[in-house]
């Protein structure tokens, strides 16, 4: 009996950090850091195992507390357990407790159990959890009207599909973008060099923050020829490579990408790379963007470092502002500006031309042009 929680681990061969789930009295949960090691086998990246981490803790925890075996709960218990997790106030954050209880949104609560799920079904090839266990999770169903771009093959195999018995039914939500406008005055609220060239390279290129952070220096290609690079791709542009970073940041695309930049993306690199050199710890780090006004100096930023960054330009800004809201903003910009899906698809690293398509947002103005032009040929269709 007892509670559970994730743990960053760092490597006493070859230092990298990872993520492992260990209880109270630090003895690691063997089963759990497996499955978390498996995510790492499978090229995860280093976010997707603190989060999964840390629900597998939280699971653990529930079950120790309950006196459920974790390898056989009930689907009632599991039911509960979904319940409880939107039920349950979030622990505070910080030094200062919330005035008021902060909860789980019913949408956060499904992505939980998703996880437990699959951490069920992990278990059973290994002989921890019995088969009918991971089975209860999911039935087959029938895809009567399918999304789009999903092909449902010749003879309609891929119709029937696992669908999850145990979940909260939650309305889509929209996918959230800056104007044109909030954009600008984001990068007009950074008052250092570096978080400029960050904030605009995420809203020019699209980029997923994990690709950012992963940016090595050899794949700044800011010339107009890159020829002396050994590059061929004319223009400036980035290369967005997958590989194994110290900072746990890791591309999601598998393939390789090279997205051109506007010129004046070359001269804030250039502020960036002036204001770096006065920091003589990162001079050694091959990675773009490094801590420089907070230590360890010269370390390359990690995902909870941009995110306390996105916080802060959030509070000045006067909204909400998050990196993956920058790549929504990019691509909603260039569905809104015409540009081809299957373009869009390249330049997103996307790998369905499909996945474009949440990205054409109606605007308020484009839905009061609708109707005023319907209107507009319905009163000259009336004077005929």
């Amino acid at each position: 009996m007892g509670s559970y929680r994730a743990e960053r681990a760092v490597s006493p061969v070859d230092g990298k950090e990872f993520w492992v789930v260990v209880s109270d009295t630090y003895e690691l949960h063997p089963e759990g850091c497996a499955y978390i090691e498996s995510l790492r086998a499978n090229d995860r990246s280093w976010n997707t195992e603190r989060v999964y981490a840390g629900r597998v803790a939280m699971y653990l925890s529930r079950c120790s507390a309950t006196g459920v075996d974790w390898r056989s709960p009930s689907f009632l218990w599991l039911s509960r357990f979904l319940r409880w997790l939107v039920e349950e106030p979030l622990p505070p954050r910080g030094r200062k407790a919330a005035a008021e209880p902060v909860y789980r949104d019913k949408a956060t609560a499904n992505q939980v159990l998703t996880t437990v799920g699959e951490f069920l079904r992990f278990g059973v090839p290994n002989e921890w959890v019995a088969p009918e266990t991971a089975a209860m999770l999911s039935q087959p169903k029938y895809l009567t009207f399918m999304p789009s771009g999903y092909s449902a093959g010749e003879d309609g195999q891929h119709r029937i599909v696992q669908a999850k018995t145990i979940k909260f039914k939650v309305a889509m939500p929209g996918y959230e973008w800056l104007t044109d406008e909030q954009y600008l005055h984001l990068i007009d609220c950074t008052t250092r060099a570096r978080d400029r060239f960050l904030v605009t390279l995420l809203g020019m290129t699209g980029m997923r923050i994990g690709e950012a952070l992963g940016l090595h220096r050899e794949d700044m290609h800011l010339l107009a020829n890159s020829a002396m690079l050994g590059c061929r791709t004319a223009g400036p542009h980035v290369h967005v490579r997958r590989r194994r970073n110290s900072n746990g940041a890791l591309a999601k695309a598998r393939m390789p990408r090279s997205i051109p930049v506007e010129a004046e993306l070359a001269g804030l690199y250039a502020d960036y790379v002036h204001e770096r050199s006065e920091v003589g710890e990162a001079e050694e780090s091959d990675m773009v963007f490094v801590n420089l006004f907070r230590a360890p100096l010269g370390r390359p930023m990690s995902y909870p470092n941009a995110k306390d960054l996105f916080d802060r330009l959030a509070k000045r800004a006067g909204f909400t502002a998050r990196p993956h809201m920058l790549r929504h903003t990019a691509l909603t910009r260039w569905a809104r500006g015409g540009v081809e899906r299957d373009v869009i698809k390249e330049l997103a690293g996307h790998v369905s031309p499909s996945s474009a398509d949440p990205y054409v947002h109606a605007t308020e103005g484009d839905k009061r042009a609708a109707v005023e032009k319907v209107a507009a040929q319905r009163r000259a269709g009336g004077k005929r």
